[in-house]
């Protein structure tokens, strides 16, 4: 991927991901907000406050359906927008600028890179991203795994610690950003205690295919 030159297109349709997957401007007042993808996806389905058109109370396999059907509506607007930037050059960029981070960093391509940032909103953008990286052979069964280690553990960081710790927040005694921060270094940490065994595995399955063949 790397002996092809990104164009400036390439570069700006990256930016443009990362400044919308990122959440940086979901708060932000004015037109830059349109910059969002959370915002640009809308807050459609609430019937009145607190229900959304999902309903409220009881599980099953109704509820399951339910939630699965408002999932849709993300994951599409999120495929249409990475389809887009990919066909400019978006994800060739991403390999260019993410490479010499994330391959020391976690043992996991630079094509990773739009999946890595998406995940701080959105584990299900991130996990769709994964897999149709994996399908497209652009990292491996082992990259794979490293990186779904970093995404599992404490998923769509910024957005659950916003939404579902919300209420916890008024009585924590650090900061909001040292708590995202301590989140993250933890998911790096499980990540590389991951991509570690992964080695040790592979090299104790070369160490006895040796002995065996000796």
């Amino acid at each position: 991927m790397q002996r092809y030159k990104v164009s400036w297109k390439g570069w700006l349709s990256l930016l443009l991901l990362i400044v919308s997957f990122s959440g940086v401007f979901a708060k932000a007042a004015g037109p830059w907000r349109a910059l969002d993808f959370q915002v640009l996806t809308g807050q459609f389905g609430q019937v009145a406050k607190g229900v959304f058109f999902t309903g409220k109370g009881g599980v099953g396999a109704r509820e399951g359906f339910m939630f699965a059907l408002t999932l849709f509506p993300t994951l599409m607007f999120a495929l249409g927008c990475i389809n887009v930037a990919e066909s400019m050059g978006a994800l060739r960029a991403a390999e260019k600028l993410f490479r010499p981070i994330l391959k020391p960093f976690m043992g996991i391509p630079g094509a990773t890179g739009l999946a890595f940032v998406s995940s701080f909103t959105s584990s299900d953008v991130g996990a769709v991203m994964t897999k149709g990286l994996a399908e497209e052979k652009l990292m491996t069964d082992d990259e794979r795994t490293i990186f779904v280690s970093y995404q599992y553990a404490g998923s769509a960081v910024v957005t659950n610690t916003f939404g579902t710790g919300a209420a916890l927040l008024p009585i924590s005694v650090l900061p909001v950003g040292i708590i995202i921060g301590i989140i993250f270094i933890v998911k790096v940490i499980g990540a590389n205690i991951v991509r570690f065994y992964l080695k040790w595995h592979a090299m104790k399955n070369r160490n006895q295919g040796g002995a065996v063949n000796g």
